[in-house]
């Protein structure tokens, strides 16, 4: 059989002979690139998308040249020196494999799926992997508790996510047992749509006994990851996959955390994105009600019935939302990341450069057409908005 480590080889063997059989990576050369990209050391989140702004996609960034990469702003010559150097082959074709083995696929920050909540945060991965179907303008809230929860706090968090999904508003939780299990199972209870982030690869099932509830959120929802497939739940995995589930999700409902749990690392990222907090009050004699009260304390949104989150969601009604419907399905890629970064609250061209990874440059020229089409306003100090 045929075997090849890169899809460049391929391209040359087929200059001179035709195989009896192909690759994995010869159907999905795409994905390979963005494999390839990603497992390159030095290559964080921040740079890989500098580099495929800059060059346009993660294949002419592997076939640049050490003068051509110089060029790229911001790029340090061990950045460089990695891509230069660095053997990708192997991993990018097992990662290959495994998407056709799976069933899996990948949706990469410059096609219209990604979520464009998710674009707004400090370092959106490059891609996600996916079972299912991501929405990018879809609304969503997160839903995240104790592994441990009570009786109470399931039945809150089911009833809670089941009223979110009949409101239309898609629920977004980790699929670890307690809390995350009862709001996927909520939200699909109502006919709704539900969105699980995982800690792991998206063809590992964890935990053994959501097998059933995996099956069913790839059919009517999504299962996404940052991290490559056939990855174990590693405990170091699941702080950083928090930072998701709330730069997915419009605000983060918390129902039973601990003091120092997880659920309050994932409210903290939500603070840091600029996301709301939600908090359900729990029983002041429980360990499982202290980090709640302790978030309304801080000024969480107290939560008891639906009316309280939904009182609390951006929407805008009237020629204004049509406006901003019309508008969305038109951007490109790059300018649905730059649009996302606006709001009412004004913005420096130098920080949405920061904040979508690009030159100033190539900021100022998305900028002209985004208020060429009325899709957004500058203002006095190349300050821009939101209309």
């Amino acid at each position: 059989m045929w075997v090849t480590a890169s899809p460049f080889s391929v391209n040359r063997f087929y200059r001179t002979r035709r195989p009896v059989s192909k690759p994995a990576s010869f159907f999905i050369m795409e994905e390979y690139n963005w494999f390839a990209l990603k497992n390159v050391p030095r290559v964080g989140n921040v740079t890989f998308r500098r580099l495929v702004n800059h060059f346009g996609s993660p294949g002419r960034v592997l076939s640049a040249s050490e003068a051509e990469l110089s060029a790229v702003e911001g790029i340090h010559p061990s950045v460089i020196y990695s891509l230069l150097h660095h053997d990708y082959r192997q991993f990018a074709d097992n990662e290959c494999s495994l998407l056709l083995r799976t069933g899996a696929g990948i949706v990469t920050f410059r096609s219209r799926d990604f979520p464009c909540l998710l674009q707004q945060i400090h370092d959106p991965p490059p891609f996600l992997y996916v079972k299912g179907q991501l929405k990018s303008h879809e609304k969503t809230i997160s839903v995240v508790g104790s592994r441990r929860a009570s009786p109470y706090g399931i039945s809150t968090t089911s009833r809670l996510a089941r009223e979110l999904s009949d409101n239309g508003i898609a629920v977004v939780s980790g699929m670890a047992r307690g809390v995350d299990t009862a709001a996927h199972r909520g939200a699909l209870s109502g006919g709704g749509r539900s969105i699980g982030v995982l800690g792991c690869g998206v063809n590992v099932i964890y935990p053994a006994e959501n097998r059933s509830l995996f099956a069913e959120m790839a059919d009517k929802g999504a299962l996404v990851s940052e991290f490559p497939l056939g990855t174990k739940p590693l405990a170091e995995n699941f702080p950083r996959r928090n930072r998701i589930i709330s730069g997915i999700s419009t605000g983060v409902l918390v129902v039973e955390a601990a003091e120092g749990s997880g659920s309050l690392i994932t409210a903290q990222c939500a603070l840091e994105q600029g996301r709301d907090v939600y908090a359900v009050p729990g029983n002041v004699s429980s360990p499982l009600s202290r980090g709640t009260n302790l978030l309304i304390k801080q000024g969480a949104k107290l939560v008891e019935r639906i009316e309280d989150i939904l009182e609390e969601l951006p929407c805008r009604s009237g020629s204004a939302a049509r406006a901003s419907l019309s508008l969305a399905p038109c951007f490109s890629p790059l300018e649905a990341s730059v649009y996302s970064c606006l709001s009412q609250t004004p913005l420096h061209i130098d920080e949405i450069a920061a904040k979508c990874a690009l030159t100033a440059g190539d900021v100022s020229a998305i900028l002209l057409r985004l208020e060429l089409n009325g899709a957004i306003t500058q203002l006095p100090g190349k300050h821009f908005a939101t209309p």
